[in-house]
C-alpha cells in the first residue's frame, strides 16, 4: 500500500519476523564475502612494492620500493643487484624480478617489519665453483648462478616458520638448512628439500 502526498509518495509494506530474520543474514553473509564490493578488491591490488635486505657479508643495507605503479623501478632494482651481488667477485648480475616478487609476497605473509637478511645471492661461476670444491653443500648448476635464488633468514622469525611460508608460496625451489640457519628460495621448477 502506497501513501501519497502533493509532491512524493511513500510506500510502505510489512514484513514478517521471520522475514526480517531471513534479510538479516543474507545482509550478513553478503559483508562478509571479500569480493562483495568494487573497493575492497581495489584494496587487494598492492600500490607499490617494497623489499629490505641486510647483506651479512658486507654489513649494507636497503630498503626500497622497486615496483610502483604497475612498473618495475629501474633505480631500485640496481640497487637490489648490487647488495645481491658476489660480494667475493664484487660482480652484479640482473636479479630476476620473479624472485623479488617472491620475496614480497613472503615478507607479506610473514607480517615481518625486519629486513631479510642475505646469506647468499648472485654468484659467479668461477664462486660457486670454489664453494663446491670447498666442500660447501652447493649445487654445480646452482640457480644463484643465474641471478634466480637466495639464501635468507628474517631473525625475528623462526626459521622453520620461514620455510613454510616459502613452500606455501609455490614460487619455485625451497631448501631447508636449519644447521647454516638459512633458507634457499629460488623460482625454478617447484621442489623442496632439506
Amino acid at each position: 500500500m502506497y501513501v501519497s502526498g502533493e509532491s512524493h509518495r511513500i510506500f510502505a509494506c510489512k514484513i514478517s519476523r521471520r522475514q526480517l530474520l531471513k534479510l538479516g543474514i543474507i545482509t550478513s553473509f553478503l559483508s562478509m564475502n571479500p569480493f562483495s564490493s568494487h573497493s575492497s578488491m581495489r584494496n587487494a591490488i598492492p600500490q607499490e612494492k617494497a623489499l629490505s635486505f641486510y647483506n651479512i657479508h658486507t654489513g649494507e643495507r636497503l630498503s626500497t620500493v622497486y615496483w610502483s605503479q604497475g612498473e618495475y623501478i629501474k633505480e631500485s632494482l640496481y640497487d637490489i643487484n648490487y647488495i645481491m651481488r658476489d660480494y667475493r667477485a664484487n660482480e652484479t648480475k640482473q636479479i630476476d624480478i620473479r624472485l623479488l616478487d617472491l620475496l614480497h609476497d613472503m615478507h607479506v605473509d610473514l607480517h615481518a617489519q625486519q629486513v631479510f637478511h642475505i646469506i647468499s645471492g648472485y654468484r659467479t661461476l668461477k664462486t660457486n665453483n670454489m664453494l663446491l670444491k670447498s666442500g660447501h653443500d652447493v649445487s654445480k648448476n646452482s640457480l644463484h648462478i643465474l641471478g634466480k635464488a637466495i639464501d635468507i633468514r628474517v631473525p625475528s622469525k623462526n626459521l622453520s616458520e620461514l620455510m613454510q611460508v616459502a613452500v606455501h608460496q609455490r614460487g619455485g625451489g625451497v631448501g631447508y638448512y636449519p644447521r647454516s640457519d638459512f633458507v634457499h628460495v629460488d623460482v625454478g621448477l617447484i621442489r623442496y628439500w632439506e
